[in-house]
């Protein structure tokens, strides 16, 4: 089978437009699938001494959700990622589970995944011009940083404040929620916006 570069532009175009009009029971079945993706990658961690949130891969999932969902089933996606694991399925991050998880250090990341991928589905979907390397990467950038490291370091201050009677300052809050994460969110921002580019069609769909 003969393959160019005009037969991938026209796959990736019918993919699009297939999950775009495909069943709502094929839809429930692809954010499920991208509910465990991020399941799995949420086991790939780095635990840091000073700090109770981790370094993990799976905020990579979580942006790519909104991109190769689309709008509302990329953050039904992570709904989905939440509501099972407070349900009891082990698969946040060190293979834990439960309310006390949300009630927790991370807690405010979990739902800022929700907001990303809503936000990156919409835009997605909606702006064409959009699914370009520089665009994609400046639109991945302010979900990662505004929608889910905002609702992250509220959770955050609010988790210490719950342990410690005391809300924490700025500078030490950032250094536990932010300051260690910045270099490898770069890199997976970058990562997901080359992704993004080379899988989205040009046109609507």
């Amino acid at each position: 089978m003969e393959i160019s570069i005009d037969n991938y532009y026209q796959k990736r175009y019918s993919l699009f437009a297939w999950r775009s009009n495909t069943s709502l029971v094929n839809k429930v079945i692809m954010a499920f699938f991208m509910a465990c993706i991020t399941g799995i990658m949420a086991q790939v961690i780095i635990p840091l001494p000073w700090t109770p949130v981790p370094i993990t891969a799976q905020t990579f999932a979580v942006l790519m959700a909104g991109v190769v969902l689309g709008r509302w089933w990329g953050g039904i996606s992570q709904l989905i990622y939440l509501a099972v694991g407070l349900l009891g399925l082990p698969w946040f991050a060190g293979l834990t589970s439960g309310y006390s998880i949300l009630l927790g250090s991370t807690g405010g990341y979990l739902i800022g995944f929700i907001l990303a991928a809503l936000f990156l589905g919409y835009c997605t979907d909606k702006y064409a011009q959009s699914r370009n390397f520089r665009s994609m990467f400046g639109l991945i950038f302010l979900a990662n940083l505004a929608l889910i490291y905002i609702p992250g370091l509220l959770g955050l201050g609010l988790w210490i404040y719950s342990v410690e009677g005391s809300f924490p300052t700025i500078f030490t809050l950032l250094a536990m929620g932010l300051f260690p994460f910045i270099l490898g969110e770069i890199v997976k921002v970058g990562g997901a916006a080359a992704l993004s580019k080379a899988i989205t069609p040009k046109e609507n769909y």
